[in-house]
Order: structure tokens, then sequence, then C-alpha cells
């Protein structure tokens, strides 16, 4: 199955947002980034023993993901890619890739969708 969807359509990640938006509007409901709750700076406590590694947002997610024809990539044939698939609309995220960036804020057939790595 992730061959045919990596055959029908590849995604380069290698470009995209660096930066987060000011706001962002997903089924028309502006949102502000600065206004997503935060259990931390709400005041609850961490579970005990955890140590967090990364502060928040320190891995951007890939906002405006560039894609290219399954025809035009080079790919190694045993490439890992996580495969999504719509009515119309087939795309492939190469692991590789995520690996940096982790998430990738998209939109399938008109309908936002995050890939998580």
């Amino acid at each position: 199955m992730v061959g045919v969807l990596a055959a029908a359509v590849a995604v380069a990640i290698v470009a995209g947002s660096p930066k987060r938006p000011e706001a962002t509007e997903t089924l028309g409901v502006l949102a502000d980034p600065n206004e997503v709750y935060n259990p931390v700076a709400a005041g609850e406590q961490l579970p005990s023993g955890y140590r967090q590694v990364l502060g928040r947002d320190s891995i951007l997610p890939v906002y405006d993901p560039v894609f290219t024809s399954s025809d035009q990539v080079d790919w190694p044939a045993d490439s890992l890619v996580i495969g999504v698939a719509g009515a119309e609309t087939a795309k492939a995220y190469p692991v590789t890739h995520l690996n940096s960036r982790e998430m990738v804020i998209d939109s399938l057939d008109g309908i936002p969708i995050l890939v998580s790595w």
C-alpha cells in the first residue's frame, strides 16, 4: 500500500515556512498560537521524574510542504514513507525528512491534516 501511495504522489519536505505563523485559520476558525493552552504556564505540575529535554515548540513543523510527482523523485525503492490517501489525492511523506521536523501541517482534498512522526 505504501508503495502505491509513494508512486502516486511524492512530497519533498525540504522547503517550508521556518517560522510559526501569526495566526492560523483552520475550518473557518482563527486560532492565535499564543492562546493555545499550555499546561505548565497554567500551573499544572509535571509528572514525577519527568525531564523535559526540549523546550515547548523547539521543533517547528513544516507549514508549507513542497510537492513533486513521483516520476521526478529518485528515492530508493525501499524508502520509508507515511502515506495518506483521500478521495482525489494521495501523498507520501518520507521518514528521512520527518526525522528532523517531525510534523507537517497540510491538507488533503481540502481537509486540514497533521502528519506526525
